[in-house]
């Protein structure tokens, strides 16, 4: 996936969660929109090299939006939590993920469960139903391991919670890690950062929610899902 034209800078500070002050490299300091809800662990590090996009629509609070971080000074990570589920969808059109190929019909934000929105739902001619929930990857902390979530999140709970459901009404429900960090090689459950997560995703892996990982390629120009990962799950 192209990425919109990129502006390169240093990270100030993030604060308010939704907000980055960043100094471009021709030295303007500017405000910047951070599209991610998440605790960005280990992906806001002071003075970290950062990539930011800037649109000219007049009806924005804020005209730069924070998209890519240089983690260690020595991998890519993609902060903008929108964007993995346009590299997904583009990634099952193109037949890169193959647990997800031969299906006829793919829809994004279908509406689904207890007052939810499945990221794509896919669908046979014959009927058949796959819902594919997509989590973004972003925490680094050792020897290529990445782990999910990066804060509690009783929201991705919910969502393990309504895969379930589906599956028990017969259809597929397929968790997917889209890795947007070039330095994870495997991804497991963050029992450390929210116990509650880890156990529900066993519970769900056991109730037959199918669970994969796959890597993406980053760079200031495109963003693209690769290859599979493995997924290290608890006993």
């Amino acid at each position: 996936m192209e990425l919109p034209r990129l502006l390169s800078g240093r990270l100030i500070k993030r604060y308010k969660r939704f907000l980055a002050d960043i100094e471009l490299d021709t030295g303007a300091v500017i405000t910047a929109h951070c599209p991610n809800t998440g605790s960005m662990r280990r992906c806001q590090q002071e003075n970290a090299r950062v990539w930011v996009s800037k649109s000219d629509n007049p009806k924005l609070k804020l005209a730069y939006t924070w998209q890519l971080v240089e983690v260690d000074q020595a991998h890519l990570a993609c902060i903008n939590t929108g964007l993995p589920n346009k590299v997904v969808g583009e990634a099952i059109r193109n037949g890169v993920i193959v647990e997800l190929a031969g299906y006829d019909n793919q829809k994004s934000e279908v509406k689904y469960g207890d007052a939810s929105r499945i990221d794509w739902m896919l669908s046979k001619e014959s009927g058949e139903l796959c819902y594919v929930e997509v989590k973004s990857v972003t925490l680094l902390e050792e020897d290529g391991l990445g782990y999910f979530p990066d804060a509690v999140t009783e929201r991705g709970r919910k969502h393990l919670s309504e895969l379930e459901k589906m599956v028990q009404q017969g259809h597929r429900a397929v968790l997917l890690f889209c890795v947007s960090h070039t330095g994870i090689d495997s991804v497991s459950a963050a029992r450390h950062i929210d116990e509650k997560y880890a156990q529900a995703l066993s519970s769900a892996v056991n109730k037959g929610v199918e669970v994969c990982a796959y890597r993406t390629e980053i760079n200031e120009f495109e963003m693209s899902l690769t290859h599979a990962i493995p997924v290290i799950l608890d006993d």
